[in-house]
């Protein structure tokens, strides 16, 4: 009686042969050639440009005891401040726009304090690891 060895082939074999093992990650693009990376940052940048800041209650206050008023010029220019600071890695952001000074936690999107030229008394800014001229 002959002996009959079946020749069939391993996972291993299979696996490599169908799916062609890569030792590097497939990087996948739009049709456009954006990458996943890409379209984050994009996605980013529009979150932060189309929100706008926020004021926090504080600052709210100082606005409106100090009578500063931001024209949409101006509040376009803070909300660009704020966006370079967030790219540069800024946690907490001194933001200067004409004669005005806010106080930005770049992480929250917030002005913390809001004062103008007649409101700081010494000039003097603590707690911040950056500053945007806009």
């Amino acid at each position: 009686m002959a002996i009959i060895k079946p020749n069939f082939p391993s996972i291993e074999q299979v696996t490599d042969q169908y799916l062609q093992k890569s030792s590097k990650p497939v990087e996948v693009r739009t049709s456009d050639g954006k990458s996943f990376a890409d379209i984050y940052k994009d996605a980013r940048k529009a979150d932060l440009s189309d929100s706008g800041v926020r004021f926090s209650k504080h600052a709210a206050n100082r606005l409106t005891d100090r009578n500063i008023e931001l024209s949409k010029g101006q509040l376009d220019r803070l909300n660009s401040g704020t966006m370079q600071a967030s790219m540069k890695g800024i946690n907490e952001s001194l933001v200067l726009v004409d004669d005005m000074a806010f106080i930005v936690n770049i992480k929250n999107n917030t002005v913390i304090t809001a004062m103008d030229k007649n409101s700081s008394d010494e000039n003097v800014f603590t707690n911040i690891d950056g500053a945007v001229i806009a």
